[in-house]
């Protein structure tokens, strides 16, 4: 069965990106790998009054099946409505790999796809990206596409090195690939384990600055967005979880990028981080529980509190549509 997004409820990303531009917020995009997951996202921008983009990477994808992905969107949709919240959700498409994979999320309902097509060379780039939003707004589907390369391990992405975005190449790449969107690399970094504890990452805002006075008023995606929160790291370890000491992007460094292009921040570890904390905190509490709802359900919590105070102090995207506004 195909889906169209419309009848969903959803919404694709171009009005989202021009209200997040003119009010100098930027809309999160949380990415989700089962029905809880979904649930802390939805019902968290619900109660902040912020937009949201539902992420689902091809991996996820085929955790979920592609039959079950459309339906827990449609239920987000759903739930923000019963909630009185008319916030815009997008269903979107993370690191998409071929034409091949964009169809077919596009016949599964998702309203917003990304080719990334960053790994070959610039005009190999171009014309995959080209190819790419010229079939996805046959169907009104919006298009990101990457230039740079983010290093970091993150599902099916996975780079050894990091390679800044050249200004000089952007306004070529969008006016030639018809994009709606571009995700650029300015210092942020797929995965877990972005930077050593000690170190001060810091984005490249001059780099930002100047890719803005090339496309002025187009919309900018940051992914690799984490800050690898260290209370739900010391958590994970003191139940018995293990993972290398490493810190993410500071809060203060999104929210400056925020308010001039940047209209989506890609947020994925953060999530997983949260999520899993919740988890390991029940097992190694009470040992005894073995009802999936109580040790679920407090890893949603804890996902849907970090997030709301994410959506506070990073995107500033809370009460950017309240009742009504759509």
């Amino acid at each position: 069965m195909k889906y169209n997004y419309k009848d969903l409820g959803l919404s694709n990303t171009k009005e989202m990106f021009k209200h997040a531009n003119e009010n100098g917020y930027a809309v999160p995009a949380f990415n989700f790998n089962n029905m809880e997951m979904m649930q802390a996202i939805v019902e968290g921008c619900a109660e902040m009054g912020s937009p949201v983009i539902l992420q689902c990477s091809t991996g996820a994808r085929t955790y979920m099946g592609k039959e079950t992905v459309p339906m827990l969107a449609m239920a987000a949709v759903k739930i923000a409505r019963s909630m009185g919240s008319d916030i815009p959700i997008a269903l979107h498409l993370d690191h998409g790999p071929s034409l091949e994979a964009i169809k077919d999320c596009i016949d599964y309902g998702f309203s917003s796809v990304m080719i990334d097509g960053s790994h070959y060379d610039f005009e190999k780039n171009i014309a995959i990206s080209k190819e790419a939003a010229e079939y996805a707004h046959k169907f009104d589907v919006t298009v990101e596409a990457e230039l740079g390369v983010l290093a970091g391990v993150e599902d099916d992405v996975v780079a050894d090195e990091h390679v800044f975005t050249q200004p000089e190449e952007v306004e070529e790449f969008v006016s030639r690939t018809g994009v709606d969107s571009l995700a650029i690399a300015i210092g942020t970094s797929h995965g877990a384990h972005k930077f050593k504890p000690g170190t001060d990452p810091k984005l490249k805002h001059e780099i930002l600055s100047e890719i803005e006075t090339k496309i002025p008023g187009f919309p900018i995606v940051l992914h690799g967005s984490s800050a690898v929160p260290q209370e739900f790291v010391a958590t994970i370890k003191e139940f018995g979880g293990e993972l290398k000491d490493a810190i993410g992007i500071p809060d203060s460094e999104l929210r400056g990028a925020t308010k001039s292009a940047v209209a989506k921040i890609n947020v994925d570890t953060d999530g997983r981080l949260a999520f899993t904390a919740g988890v390991r905190e029940v097992f190694g509490t009470k040992p005894g529980e073995f009802d999936p709802r109580k040790y679920l359900g407090n890893g949603k919590s804890k996902m849907k509190n970090y997030y709301k105070t994410k959506i506070a102090n990073v995107f500033g995207s809370e009460g950017a549509y309240k009742k009504g506004t759509m």
